[in-house]
């Protein structure tokens, strides 16, 4: 189980970093939205994995899962929601003033072509 959530991390850390490297919007978008998933798995494997045990601290309980990772991850998703609205919009804004995608500071090949003309 270890070895799956472990793999799960890497898998959407290496996507997230390679859609973070490319040079347009939407996958720039994706690729933190992986970044934020693969985080949020992370958080919730530190407190442990434990199947079927309730997050309540009880010393009549043999087994329970630690509720402070949960807490965490949920006040990490609503972070990550919110961020991910806000650079939609900033997108969308950046497009529409400039009529590129393009999220790097090299100027592409449309830009030149629109300055040069009168």
């Amino acid at each position: 189980m270890e070895f799956l959530v472990a793999s799960a991390v890497g898998v959407l850390t290496a996507a997230g970093v390679y859609l973070l490297l490319r040079a347009h919007t939407f996958p720039v978008v994706l690729g933190l939205t992986l970044l934020s998933y693969a985080t949020n798995i992370y958080l919730f494997a530190t407190g442990r994995l434990a199947v079927n045990a309730p997050p309540l601290i009880d010393e009549h309980l043999a087994r329970y899962s630690d509720p402070l990772p949960q807490a965490l991850v949920l006040t990490a998703i609503v972070i990550s929601f919110g961020m991910t609205a806000l650079l939609v919009v900033m997108a969308l804004r950046s497009w529409s003033v400039s009529g590129d995608d393009h999220v790097d500071d090299g100027e592409p090949a449309s830009a030149t072509a629109r300055e040069d003309r009168p």
